[in-house]
């Protein structure tokens, strides 16, 4: 077994998900316009505020979202709605702009079909291309939304990635491309979930720790800073 799949064996056995504990299992199942904003929600914020904020929209604007009764709110009731997620001015400006393009006819339908047909990388383009979306966003969307093979990468696994000393860079793709490479296509959603799960419980930003981390002995910085 590679390192990559140890790593994750390892925290496997430590780890049960709790799909309750991510945004993009409260719009699983729901359109692409859902999909985006839940993940839109999540950016630089915790899951917990976001589907809070995510719940808000809904009593609002129906489950699933109506994009086109969001498109007729006020900036100041989004703003407000959204509260709880943060950084809530250029959100619901991103929503609304959002909201205008999928209450456009055929929209919704015309920019799955392109997706789905489109390599990742293009795929990756065509999503970055709408207000708001930055290259992780997309990438959780390429995965989640239509099974692509993308690996996202969040604060907790660029993290847990530089501790690990697999990558010395906080690059994006650096480390996006070393699980790619380093793990199967089929593992790369539970591999992501598991390494997030890891970074809030355990191999956190402030305080890590680290006695209590199921793969430190793969950790340069237990290593090194612990004397491990």
């Amino acid at each position: 077994m590679d390192r990559a799949e140890e790593i994750i064996d390892l925290l496997s056995r430590k780890y049960r998900i709790n799909p309750e504990e991510f945004i993009v299992n409260k719009v699983k199942g729901r359109p692409l316009f859902d999909m985006i904003i839940g993940v839109l929600l999540s950016q630089n914020t915790s899951d917990k505020n976001a589907i809070r904020a995510l719940h808000n929209l809904r009593k609002a604007f129906g489950d699933p979202l109506n994009p086109c009764m969001i498109k007729e709110t006020s900036l100041e009731q989004i703003e407000e709605l959204i509260k709880p997620a943060g950084m809530y001015k250029q959100r619901a400006k991103n929503i609304l702009a959002l909201s205008n393009l999928f209450c456009k006819e055929n929209f919704a339908e015309e920019l799955i079909d392109k997706i789905k047909a489109f390599d990742p990388e293009k795929a990756r383009d065509l999503l970055m291309s709408l207000p708001g979306i930055g290259i992780k966003s997309a990438d959780v969307i390429l995965n989640q939304y239509f099974g692509k093979p993308v690996f996202a990468v969040d604060t907790h696994i660029r993290r847990i990635s530089l501790r690990l000393g697999i990558v010395k860079s906080k690059n994006y793709r650096n480390i996006s491309d070393w699980w790619m490479k380093n793990l199967p296509q089929d593992k790369y959603l539970h591999a992501h979930l598991l390494l997030i799960t890891h970074g809030r419980r355990t191999c956190k930003a402030r305080a890590p720790k680290c006695g209590e981390c199921p793969i430190r002995d793969y950790c340069e910085y237990y290593k090194s800073e612990k004397g491990g």
